[in-house]
């Protein structure tokens, strides 16, 4: 497996706005909020974005480390989805909000990660 690498890092300001403005499709599976968006002008396949409140975690250090779960159940996880959407000539831009109030075990971040990234790839099928 590759590492998460600088093109599947969402970081332009235009397509974060695209992907919270609306038109956007949403779903949840506890502790993971999934907002995605099919934008063209992106280099890679996928690119994601975290998002942990400062609300839910005063400390830099926790919102840090549930950052990195998220991350590494992506990057463990997404060879089906970039499959899917190279076959569907299809590129996401994803963002990964995290709604739990405590940390969760890294074990459970990746099972909810592999349900939210399979539903993914199904709505991004349908919609052929």
């Amino acid at each position: 497996m590759r590492n998460l690498c600088k093109p599947e890092r969402l970081n332009k300001k235009k397509i974060i706005e695209k992907v919270f403005a609306g038109g956007s499709r949403s779903f949840s599976i506890f502790p993971l909020r999934v907002v995605w968006l099919p934008v063209e002008e992106l280099d890679s396949q996928a690119s994601i974005l975290v998002s942990v409140s400062k609300r839910r975690f005063k400390r830099a250090v926790k919102r840090n480390r549930v950052k990195r779960q998220i991350r590494e159940a992506y990057r463990l996880n997404k060879q089906p989805l970039l499959d899917t959407l190279s076959t569907a000539h299809c590129r996401l831009a994803i963002a990964f909000i995290y709604l739990a109030d405590e940390l969760i075990d890294s074990s459970v971040i990746e099972s909810k990660m592999k349900i939210a990234l399979a539903r993914i790839s199904e709505k991004v099928t349908d919609k052929e």
